[in-house]
């Protein structure tokens, strides 16, 4: 098929602008075109976007500040329950390869995340209701860590409803289709550090191991200046993503793919060491992932437009919250 062919060898770059600012004949014909690509990739820059340069510089500065300090620092924004998604996890704390069921070495990253910024004050605790709302770690240093964080999750949420609304477009439902379940959403932020070698590594380990992400779309500030991201084409190769400067990268995760029915794809990835790497003298590597989530008691059932006459959906209903929390915990 030719739309496979197209994306064999590269990852596509779209103009969020043009969707947000376009006349509904524009609009139209960027949905159609990402549909086209998330059908077959699953894996998108967009570029032009809103998001303050400022709020992103703010973010990536205080992260990379966290990682520079020393180790005893870092650890005490580490949570005691290994379990819980939210803290600083070390070096090889999590193997992500495990998720797709591979008894692979742990990852060569070290990570800080959060959850959402506060709870839902109508919704009942139980069912692992602290999983995904319970309290965030703030690291004591840098000072504005915590200041810089909020801003940067907040751009986020603004930028993932955009994108959402384009992606409804594309799946030929209302722009607002998805607004409903995102409305006390679970959404998580990662930084991650890849550190120079210290030593040599184990056989088949990776930065981080070949995985696919766990819930609507990833929003994926990647390092400006060092690559090492790799997606997995059509054909089964292995693509080197490029080094993007003002952009963001973005891709379906298992739950929207799940949603529309297997319709789009959710593609493994990996981030392997840079090109310039030799022997144990690899560059440092940063990036910031938004995770955007489902509310965690959204029923996730198949798109209408994404189920063919006559044809039943592939996968029955699932609640999102038990869904992200089987995932997450695979991965440790």
């Amino acid at each position: 098929m030719a739309h496979i062919e197209l994306f064999d060898k590269t990852i596509p770059t779209v103009d969020l602008g043009e969707f947000l600012n376009g006349a509904p004949a524009v609009q139209k014909k960027v949905a159609s075109r990402v549909d086209h690509i998330c059908r077959a990739i699953g894996f998108l820059i967009i570029e032009n976007h809103n998001v303050n340069n400022d709020v992103i510089d703010a973010a990536w500065t205080a992260a990379a500040e966290f990682f520079a300090l020393p180790e005893t620092e870092k650890y005490s924004a580490q949570t005691t329950d290994i379990h819980c998604p939210r803290g600083f996890t070390p070096v090889e704390g999590e193997s992500l390869a495990k998720t797709q069921g591979e008894d692979a070495p742990p990852d060569r990253k070290e990570t800080f995340s959060s959850g959402p910024i506060s709870p839902p004050e109508f919704h009942p605790h139980g069912d692992d209701f602290d999983f995904f709302y319970g309290a965030n770690i703030w690291p004591k240093k840098p000072e504005n860590f915590k200041e810089a964080w909020l801003s940067y999750y907040h751009a986020m949420e603004i930028l993932g409803a955009q994108i959402m609304e384009l992606l409804a477009l594309a799946l030929e439902v209302d722009k607002d289709y998805f607004k409903e379940y995102h409305t006390h959403h679970i959404s998580a932020l990662r930084t991650q550090n890849y550190p120079s070698l210290s030593r040599k590594i184990l056989p088949g380990q990776l930065r981080a191991g070949a995985h696919s992400d766990y819930g609507s779309v990833t929003i994926l500030k990647p390092d400006p200046d060092v690559d090492g991201l790799e997606v997995r084409s059509p054909n089964g190769d292995w693509i080197k993503a490029p080094v993007v400067k003002d952009g963001f990268i973005i891709n379906i995760g298992d739950l929207l793919a799940r949603w529309t029915n297997d319709r789009w794809v959710s593609t493994l990835h990996r981030v392997v060491e840079p090109e310039s790497a030799q022997g144990e003298n690899s560059k440092r590597r940063q990036s910031i992932a938004y995770f955007m989530n489902p509310n965690f008691d959204a029923e996730i059932t198949a798109i209408p437009t994404c189920v063919k006459d006559g044809d039943r959906a592939k996968y029955p209903p699932v609640k999102a919250g038990d869904y992200l929390i089987d995932k997450f915990k695979q991965s440790n």
